[in-house]
């Protein structure tokens, strides 16, 4: 008799959080009904990033945050799951927020959603929030205004602080040289071995972003 072939695992955990791969029969049967439209097919890296950045640093008690861009919603289900924080995920393809949803139910937290484009947020939808965050959200040119004009937001808001995660992309680059100069933003480069939890991927230059400010 043959040996039998070891079934490839269909989901992955990493900081407490479970995340479906897209071979997942849930996954596959979201897929039939609601297909996303703006890369929000599967589960993105940089949330790996802004999770190790967060476990270092911790939360204030009671948190509220926002993952803007937040495809299946995992950097905020980490800050739920993780820190008890009240997360809000925004994107502007609502056909995303079902795997969202499903994420949230098998990790047993509660993600509001909102529907809207970037330069659509303005500082009231901010400003309850102590924390943004973006995982892998500067994937095009056309959204370094965008994404520039909401962090800038923030900071006018009050928001503590916000992080923005990506492999190094030219519009990410871009982001980062508008943000040291006009906020003083810190840039920082992710741990080598954070290519152990990513896993099954090239190997890129990956960085994390994050800049601070005192509440106001």
């Amino acid at each position: 008799m043959g040996k039998k072939k070891k079934q490839k695992a269909d989901k992955r955990q990493a900081y407490g959080v479970t995340i479906l791969k897209p071979s997942h029969s849930r996954i596959r049967a979201l897929k039939k009904d609601h297909e996303p439209e703006i890369h929000g097919q599967k589960f993105w890296n940089s949330s790996f990033l802004i999770m190790d950045y967060l476990e270092q640093q911790g939360l204030p008690p009671n948190p509220s945050a926002m993952e803007i861009g937040c495809g299946w919603g995992t950097a905020g289900i980490y800050c739920a799951k993780r820190h008890q924080a009240s997360v809000v995920g925004v994107d502007a393809d609502p056909h995303v927020f079902p795997y969202l949803h499903l994420h949230a139910e098998v990790n047993e937290v509660s993600i509001r959603t909102r529907t809207s484009r970037f330069e659509k947020l303005k500082k009231k939808h901010l400003a309850p929030h102590d924390l943004i965050l973006g995982a892998d959200i500067c994937f095009w040119d056309e959204l370094i205004d965008p994404v520039y004009t909401v962090i800038r937001k923030a900071i006018k808001a009050g928001v503590g602080q916000v992080i923005i995660a990506d492999p190094g992309r030219s519009p990410f680059d871009e982001i980062c040289e508008r943000c040291r100069k006009k906020f003083d933003a810190e840039v920082k480069e992710a741990p080598d071995w954070i290519q152990e939890v990513i896993q099954g991927h090239e190997s890129l230059p990956w960085r994390r972003r994050g800049f601070e400010r005192d509440a106001v």
